[in-house]
């Protein structure tokens, strides 16, 4: 079974090439990427103590050392996508793979905070060539769409595989070794990336890419950045005017880009795209998706920690079973869909997650077991949606453009991210400190009851060094107000995923699912071909 859209036209009925075992043993090496990129994230924040006393950055240094990284990846990821359309899929992920270990190295070994923060920075810019990269290599690689879903379920499981194993490694490390070494974690990476890439992956690039315009280069870049800089702000700070300005002007940006892309003769973003109902409705759902799961992902960790008491260590096991059902949903998919239309497969996942956002507005001072099922409900519907998003959205793109819509993808989770972060993280804490503010208990100083009302981080050290039960009292004060503001983003979320659901259905359910065809090799050509001879299988038209 595979996935036909409307309005791809095809030119011929022949079955395509069944990728084989080189096809197989590439995809392991394009797990790589990811598995580092989930690795470094969950890394970065163990160190943090660590390099703190050794760097001693400033507040604004160490804001920048955590948050410029995944600026410079949202930022750079159409470019590089683009770019790898036109210079060669292949190519520029050894280039990024390349960099990336150089950075590593630059930042593990960084002596002052302004060099861990350029390290980071170009670690940023290297990343982003890899996840469009490793996306479009995929579809050229897996023309079958069953094996194409199937491929890209375990590649997208490497996150989740990535997410679990990195604080355990990184523990280690910062166990025995000084703060440096997490960053090192990318040198092997990258260094296998680049001696067994040339022999197992194939190049693909467009044939036809016309002129690279570097003015929307520039504009994606700098529209971006500007957008995630301000919801950052705003998650961080509140409503303010340098949130506002940021995030107005990057919009600004971003809407010269769209006008400057329709009249291109050589658009950097095939906006033709997006009007393909499966492509649009897919990137929403994926952008929609990350949204309501990094809000809430937000609020249930620091739950197991700060509510629960549980040590990092205790919280990061509780949450094992969420990955492993998101492994599972990720690499089940591929059989179920099988059997069961696309569109209802993705909204079952959907429906899923709104039922385990249901159960989170259940939770109350001592919800362990609650919050473990319904984080690992929500894991298994996300990994079925996200899975079949991503098949979807690379798929509908025509084989030159894929790593053009694989670009547009991976900024969309960034964006979904930030945005999730940015408005339901605020949400729950404007409800936290308006129940505290309401509930302080009296005999609290000015400068304590300041700190309290920031997090609930800062509740419980201040409760800490205050008597019981002026201190007990607090505490469970504090307590249920962060709860009362994780039932309000769960709420928020589950009302999302519904939406999602019925947009899902209605969008997704003219898909047909048939054979899929192929069409004459001549509008992509592999610059070097694998096993078997490699054609395209759909081509859009007008």
């Amino acid at each position: 079974m595979t996935t036909t859209i409307e309005n791809i036209t095809t030119t011929n009925t022949s079955t395509p090439a069944k990728a084989g075992r080189r096809e197989w043993i590439g995809l392991a090496v394009l797990m790589l990427p990811t598995l580092l990129i989930a690795m470094d994230i969950t890394v970065l924040h163990l160190a943090v103590p660590s390099l703190s006393a050794h760097l001693q950055p400033s507040s604004a240094q160490l804001l920048w050392i955590t948050d410029i990284y995944g600026f410079m990846i949202a930022g750079s990821l159409i470019t590089m996508g683009t770019l790898g359309d036109r210079i060669g899929r292949r190519r520029l992920l050894l280039i990024g793979a390349a960099a990336f270990g150089f950075a590593s190295v630059l930042a593990a070994f960084s002596t002052s905070a302004e060099m861990l923060i350029a390290a980071r920075a170009l670690l940023g810019v290297a990343g982003a060539t890899l996840m469009p990269s490793t996306m479009s290599l995929i579809r050229n690689m897996f023309l079958d769409s069953r094996q194409r879903t199937a491929a890209i379920g375990i590649w997208v499981s490497g996150f989740s595989v990535g997410s679990a194993i990195g604080p355990l490694i990184g523990g280690v490390l910062l166990e025995y070794f000084w703060w440096g070494s997490v960053f090192l974690l990318g040198v092997p990476v990258m260094v296998v990336l680049l001696v067994t890439g040339p022999m197992l992956l194939p190049e693909y690039r467009d044939p036809q890419p016309g002129r690279f315009d570097l003015l929307s280069a520039g504009m994606s870049l700098t529209a971006v950045l500007l957008v995630i800089y301000g919801l950052k702000q705003f998650a961080e700070n509140g409503l303010g005017w340098l949130p506002l300005l940021s995030v107005g002007v990057g919009l600004s940006i971003g809407f010269a880009f769209v006008q400057r892309q329709r009249h291109l003769p050589d658009p950097l973003i095939d906006l033709g795209l997006f009007r393909v109902p499966a492509f649009t409705a897919s990137l929403v759902t994926y952008t929609l998706g990350i949204f309501a799961a990094f809000g809430t992902f937000l609020f249930i960790a620091q739950y197991l920690q700060l509510v629960l008491g549980l040590s990092p260590l205790q919280a990061g096991l509780w949450s094992v079973p969420g990955a492993i059902t998101f492994i599972i949903g990720s690499n089940l998919a591929p059989r179920v869909v099988r059997w069961i239309h696309p569109a209802f497969l993705v909204a079952g996942g959907l429906a899923l997650a709104a039922v385990s956002l249901g159960l989170l507005t259940q939770v109350n001072l001592n919800s362990l077991a609650l919050v473990v099922i319904a984080n690992t409900l929500m894991s298994l519907g996300f990994g079925f949606t996200f899975t079949l998003t991503i098949d979807l959205v690379v798929s509908a793109a025509p084989p030159e453009r894929a790593g053009a819509a694989s670009a547009l993808a991976e900024t969309g989770a960034e964006l979904g991210g930030a945005l999730g972060l940015a408005v339901l993280g605020s949400l729950g804490i404007a409800v936290y400190r308006s129940q505290v503010a309401a509930a302080m208990p009296p005999g609290i100083s000015p400068e304590a009851a300041h700190a309290v009302l920031e997090t609930l981080g800062g509740a419980v050290a201040v409760a800490g060094q205050l008597p019981d039960p002026l201190g007990a009292t607090l505490l469970v004060t504090a307590s249920q107000a962060f709860v009362l503001g994780l039932q309000l983003t769960a709420l928020i979320g589950a009302v999302v995923m519904i939406g999602l659901t019925i947009l899902t259905v209605t969008l997704l359910r003219h898909i047909e699912v048939e054979a899929e065809p192929e069409v004459p090799s001549e509008s992509l050509q592999p610059v070097h071909p694998p096993t078997v001879p490699v054609q395209p299988d759909i081509c859009f038209v007008d």
